[in-house]
């Protein structure tokens, strides 16, 4: 029902519009259903956002200056081994892949099937027990199926720790030379 209004303030005839039942329902069903698409899309972000253990995992720092030469330690980073190795002057020197110039820190994946090489500090390399790839000192597959190198993970030098996660200046020049993925 429309009443109008014959107030003629500026010329123009005002209507003033009654609403009906239908239709003040009609608003209010629409505001429950934009609550509840807000309540959905909230509990879908909440769903989506990384967990705080996965959060805290983005980075680790790790003082590689414990690293006695010739020992390979292993840091988990993002659940997955990272070797750190400090290399000894018998061992394959790598200028463009060392950290420090005498640290190696590569991901602990073999790059052909994923499976984790072990270190055989008897003959100074990593060795895939899946399919017998060999991987130098340095990373460098050597010998088998591996179509590249060990991965370097980003990393960040301070002082004596790294930490991965960050790219610092160091493995931005490694990434330059295309010396990592």
């Amino acid at each position: 029902m429309i009443i109008i209004n014959k107030n003629l303030t500026g010329g123009k005839v005002m209507a003033d519009e009654k609403m009906s039942r239908r239709d003040f329902l009609l608003y209010a069903m629409g505001g429950w259903a934009a609550v509840g698409v807000g309540g959905v899309l909230y509990a879908m972000y909440k769903t989506w956002e990384p967990l705080p253990e996965v959060k805290a995992q983005a980075t680790v720092s790790f003082d590689i200056s414990t690293v006695q030469p010739g020992e390979l330690k292993v840091v988990s980073w993002r659940g997955k081994p990272v070797f750190v190795l400090r290399r000894t002057p018998d061992m394959t020197q790598c200028k463009d892949r060392s950290v420090k110039d005498e640290y190696t820190v590569v991901m602990g994946i073999c790059t052909h099937l994923g499976c984790i090489p072990n270190w055989e500090a008897d003959k100074k390399i990593w060795h895939c027990p899946c399919h017998g790839g060999e991987y130098d000192a340095c990373g460098k597959n050597i010998f088998g199926p591996p179509p590249r190198p060990l991965d370097v993970p980003p990393f960040k030098i301070q002082g004596s720790t790294i930490v991965l996660g960050e790219e610092g200046p160091e493995y931005k020049q490694m990434k330059e030379k295309g010396l990592t993925t």
